[in-house]
């Protein structure tokens, strides 16, 4: 738990020293097994998931108004300029940054303004008086935030929550404006997501797990069974978000059917369905859906059981809107030919950690890693330079944004 260290000549980062946190992620130990948790109300979506402020466009703003010295004179201001790099506007303490992140915020601190408390700790109420004098914070998603927290960092003088995610299932939200906290989440490139995407669809259908175990183990031989082609298939896509745009863009390529499920039919690229007829029809079903109390368990066993015969799962959204135990049954019995899952119930506490020569304490996922034609990778899909430097540029604009009291 080390603060980093500011550069010459950038605003100042604060202090390594962060007492123990006494929460480990998404436990459902201390406070919590007082407070009921909630997710957030049904239908809610954080104005900032829908934000169509990309990082291109804050880029393009940089370009046009700003130089190192200073704002730079044009005929007419780029829409929301930013501030001068000697006059900080904005104190942020960014909690559980990995060094990765902390780079690209000192690098883009000054171009905002902004002054940085930096820490690799995740939030917690031990530690909530770090952000003292800050008026905003940046969390990650991987730690759950408990009302103890939210209070204490309400306590310290905080006013505003940014995730660096665009999912928000990890704060109660309705708890943390009541207590007269806002939270935002921040876009990021639907790229990253996207390709993945369409990586885990194309390892499924040619048994890439398989294969590619076979040739480590010196194994030659062609795999047990031949693969599938992706054109001769119908895909159907729940969620017509940005990144489940992007995924059906990308699957035109392929030529195959592709439809698609939103609660905004109107906003849907492709063929719009209703989700039970999505199910029955499509030969791999992808999940880009916000977790909210609606879409919790959305393919649970009644649904699975909807599925046609021999379909895959595709889950690179939140571990939630997967019953696991159903799928895992759907599987075992045949059902389903196959799933690739980026993201998993209870993957808190178990992914982004080191778990080799220890015992798993996820059943589930240990007997999902044992069949041949399930992928499971830990939360990476996002995880391209190009999607954390939009994650660490959006965080400062909309800090910036919530200290000048511009609207979101």
């Amino acid at each position: 738990m080390s603060a980093v260290p500011g550069a010459a000549g950038e605003p100042p980062v604060g202090p390594a020293r962060v007492p123990a946190c006494l929460e480990q992620p998404h436990s459902p130990t201390g406070d919590e097994t007082r407070t009921a948790w909630r997710q957030p109300a049904p239908g809610h979506i954080s104005p900032a998931y829908r934000k169509p402020d990309t990082p291109g466009q804050r880029q393009a703003r940089l370009a046009e108004g700003m130089s190192p010295s200073g704002p730079v004179r044009t005929a007419a201001p780029p829409p929301r300029s930013l501030v001068s790099p000697a006059r900080a506007t904005a104190g942020i303490t960014v909690y559980g940054c990995e060094p990765d992140e902390a780079a690209l915020f000192r690098e883009l601190a000054p171009r905002f303004g902004a002054a940085l408390t930096i820490t690799e700790a995740a939030v917690c109420a031990a530690n909530a008086d770090l952000a003292a004098g800050n008026r905003c914070v940046s969390i990650g998603h991987r730690t759950r935030v408990s009302h103890d927290t939210l209070r204490a960092l309400r306590r310290a003088g905080v006013e505003y929550v940014s995730t660096r995610s665009i999912g928000y299932d990890h704060i109660d939200v309705a708890y943390a404006e009541s207590i007269g906290l806002s939270v935002g989440n921040v876009s990021y490139s639907p790229d990253s997501v996207a390709d993945y995407t369409l990586m885990l669809m194309l390892m499924v259908l040619r048994h890439g797990k398989e294969t590619v175990r076979r040739t480590d183990a010196h194994d030659y031989r062609l795999p047990s069974a031949r693969g599938t082609e992706l054109r001769d298939l119908t895909v159907g896509v729940v969620g017509a978000g940005r990144i489940g745009t992007a995924v059906i863009n990308r699957l035109r390529g392929f030529g195959c059917r592709v439809l698609a499920h939103d609660i905004r039919p109107q906003r849907s690229p492709a063929g719009y369905r209703p989700l039970g007829q999505l199910l029955r029809n499509s030969d791999i079903v992808t999940l880009h859906t916000p977790l909210t109390a609606e879409t919790r368990h959305l393919l649970d066993r009644a649904r699975i059981a909807e599925m046609k015969r021999g379909a895959f799962v595709i889950n690179t959204g939140r571990g939630q809107l997967l019953d696991t135990a159903a799928l895992l049954a759907a599987l075992e019995r045949g059902h389903l030919a196959g799933a690739a899952l980026d993201v998993l119930e209870g993957e808190e506490g178990v992914f982004y950690a080191d778990w080799r020569g220890r015992p798993m304490e996820h059943g589930l996922l240990s007997r999902l890693q044992e069949m041949p034609n399930v992928l499971i990778s830990p939360h990476t899909a996002y995880y391209t330079g190009h999607a954390l430097r939009d994650m660490v540029e959006n965080t400062l604009g909309t800090c910036l944004d919530f200290a000048l009291g511009r609207p979101a």
